[in-house]
């Protein structure tokens, strides 16, 4: 009989402890006063209604059942591939791609959900982005824009920068990837560059038969002056006469029906 007192009596022992380790297990399913923040996110608590001044970072928190809870929001870099349709300067419809990264700023995840909540994407973010998209492509003419795409590109991501900063938003990227313009637009474009390139090619054409005859009446004129030249000496030297047919005779002496040659130079003016 003793040995079964002490046996009950360890029984209850232990039953106390269990029965706390077991409520406490109750306690953390059903009420979960713990938190994780995760990796590349802050928790914005809300007590009562209330978010509170700072935003908590990674890792675990505690928070008082049905009066506290943490929302978690992300602030990692987001990479978005979008699709907008613009007007340009000249009134021509066109499809821009293009890619933007961004990301909320961690220190201000609690400002944005007291103000816009989660879906500041949505409710901040793309209207900036379509806006300011818009306004930039409507300075261009259409075939500008595509030789100026860059300045386009830079134009838009400062605009972005301004304006979404003071929102909690940093713009870490934007590029233009792709801008489409209807069918006949682009033929026309290209019987335009093809016009140009004929046309150029027309031009230098045109440059060097100009050259080419430019270079003609430059001889022309030098042979001219060069006979002229010769003409005169000749005019005023009979003994040149001769010499200039001594320089252009081919050592046959002319013939007469006779049979007998004539000399070329007459002979008397030769001394022995």
């Amino acid at each position: 009989m003793k040995t079964s007192n002490n046996y009950g009596f360890e029984n209850k022992s232990l039953a106390l402890p269990v029965a706390i380790v077991l409520l406490l297990i109750m306690f953390l399913v059903l009420f979960n006063p713990i938190t994780i923040v995760g990796v590349g996110e802050r928790g914005v608590k809300v007590t009562l209604g209330k978010v509170s001044p700072t935003s908590y970072p990674e890792g675990v928190h505690l928070v008082m059942p049905f009066i506290s809870k943490i929302k978690n929001m992300d602030v990692k870099t987001q990479k978005n591939f979008m699709e907008t349709e613009v007007y340009t300067k000249d009134i021509q419809q066109a499809r821009i791609s293009y890619v933007i990264n961004y990301n909320l700023e961690p220190q201000n995840a609690h400002n944005m959900y007291r103000e816009v909540g989660m879906a500041y994407k949505d409710t901040i973010l793309m209207p900036v982005v379509e806006g300011t998209i818009k306004d930039v492509i409507g300075k261009w003419n259409a075939q500008d824009l595509v030789a100026n795409r860059e300045a386009a590109t830079t134009d838009i991501i400062g605009k972005l920068q301004r304006q979404l900063a003071p929102r909690y938003i940093n713009v870490t990227g934007f590029q233009i990837t792709d801008i489409n313009y209807s069918k006949v637009f682009e033929q026309a474009i290209e019987s335009k560059v093809t016009a140009e390139q004929e046309a150029l090619k027309a031009k230098n054409r045109t440059v060097q038969i100009q050259e080419e005859a430019k270079q003609k009446i430059i001889s022309a004129e030098a042979e001219a002056r060069s006979m002229k030249i010769r003409a005169d000496a000749l005019a005023q030297n009979k003994s040149l006469v001769q010499y200039e047919a001594v320089q252009k005779w081919n050592g046959v002496l002319p013939t007469y029906m006779m049979g007998n040659s004539v000399p070329f130079i007459g002979m008397g003016n030769f001394k022995n």
